[in-house]
């Protein structure tokens, strides 16, 4: 044989050397994280820096393989069909083709991008210095496909915008996190934590604030003995204090500060005098922080931190108070309830038997969705109590049961206009219990 045609097959395994280069690098440098890459670039490697800068521009970045790949695609093929034309004449075109769309298929392509989706940052790391020098040697030529290819585009009415993302990168996150759980990447109390952190921005402190209803204030009027007492009953350390009226705050008190406060008037007392008859809640009272209750969890947060501060009073746009809010309820929002020794047991949720859940009334939706994993919706309603009464439009009575979101409502306990107990149980399976 020619020596000539040897060269030739020696040309063509070199090209298609170069298109699975190409393949590989383009699939490494798609698929692969850019997370990653910055977690990577982070601890000094120079090639994830690299990667990741030629992963900024994603458009300029697959123009340049492209154009690279298909040059080197379409010179193998003329070389090819030369090579076999000289061998078998007039049948060798056919031959040229038959081979080279094996050898490209398995060769250039399948292989090298099967390996490249096993080792994204591998391959990526190692293929961006030569990307980068393409990506750049190629640009001008890159540009005018661009313009070409956006004028073909807007010939059928197709603007195109490689900025534009569909989802923001909350979005993004949130869909990554429910993937891995999906697939067992993520157990279920990691998937809750992480999503619970994400939704902060998007949640007003009017959802996860105590009630005034459950608000414990006392008189600054009050006997100080009296106060002393409350003090040492409560779980709390930090309670309201008001004057004329429970709506009128006037100050917050801590416990501590009011341990001070007797401490000092107990040692300066003389001997015989009742010491607590000079106490004046007001002077250890702090001022209270009032804050809308529109206000997202996410902006309160970093307002704690701050001021450095762990309690707010939460009130309407009417001024009227609303409930209360602390640093520890937007922590819990995320970790799920914290406890100590003085909070008392609280049986907010129990299982029975037939499946169903009995559930506190102003138990929030959001809470009963992350014990049990359900969907019930949130958007009109924040507790389960609310709910049901949102889409009954009514205030139910005691033994009356709706269906609606897939789910089984059962009133259990009503105490005046309030719903206090429900039990809630998925129509699925409530109609297999039936059957």
């Amino acid at each position: 044989m020619d020596p000539a045609l040897w060269w030739t097959a020696a040309a063509i395994l070199g090209l298609v050397c170069l298109s699975a280069f190409f393949s590989g690098s383009e699939t490494a440098l798609t698929a692969v994280s850019r997370a990653a890459l910055h977690s990577l670039a982070g601890k000094g490697n120079k090639g994830a820096t690299t990667a990741l800068k030629l992963t900024e521009d994603n458009e300029r970045l697959i123009g340049g393989i492209l154009l690279g790949n298909n040059v080197v695609n379409i010179l193998a093929a003329a070389l090819a069909t030369q090579f076999f034309t000289a061998l078998f004449g007039e049948a060798g075109v056919a031959s040229a083709t038959l081979f080279m769309t094996f050898l490209v298929l398995i060769l250039g392509e399948v292989t090298p991008k099967t390996y490249a989706i096993a080792n994204p940052e591998t391959v990526a790391i190692r293929v961006s210095r030569p990307i980068s020098l393409l990506v750049r040697f190629a640009a001008p030529i890159v540009s005018v496909v661009r313009v070409l290819a956006r004028a073909v585009l807007s010939l059928f009415g197709v603007t195109s915008d490689p900025n534009a993302r569909i989802l923001g990168a909350h979005e993004e996150i949130r869909g990554a996190i429910d993937l891995h759980h999906s697939e067992g990447g993520v157990e279920k109390a990691d998937r809750d934590r992480l999503l619970a952190a994400l939704d902060l921005k998007s949640r007003e402190v009017s959802e996860v604030m105590r009630h005034r209803r459950n608000i414990e204030t006392f008189d600054a009027d009050a006997p100080a003995e009296e106060i002393v007492a409350f003090f040492l009953a409560s779980p709390h350390t930090r309670i309201p204090v008001w004057k004329e009226n429970p709506e009128n705050i006037v100050g917050v008190i801590h416990a501590k500060d009011l341990l001070r406060e007797v401490d000092r008037l107990t040692r300066e007392a003389p001997p015989g005098a009742a010491p607590l008859q000079d106490l004046d809640v007001m002077k250890v009272a702090m001022e209270p922080w009032f804050i809308p209750d529109t206000t997202s969890l996410d902006d309160q947060m970093r307002e704690f931190l701050r001021r450095r501060s762990h309690f707010a009073l939460v009130v309407d746009e009417y001024g009227d108070l609303q409930g209360l809010i602390t640093l520890e309820d937007i922590i819990e929002e995320i970790v799920g309830d914290i406890a100590d020794e003085h909070d008392p047991e609280e049986t907010a949720l129990s299982t029975r038997s037939d499946g169903s859940v009995e559930v506190e009334g102003d138990m929030t939706i959001r809470d009963l969705n992350r014990f049990r994993d359900w969907s019930l919706p949130d958007e009109e309603a924040t507790t389960v109590a609310g709910l049901v009464i949102h889409e009954a439009q009514t205030i139910p009575e005691i033994g009356q049961i709706f269906s609606f979101h897939g789910f089984r409502f059962e009133i259990v306990a009503r105490e005046r206009h309030r719903i206090t107990r429900l039990r809630v149980k998925p129509l699925e399976a409530a109609r297999q219990l039936v059957e």
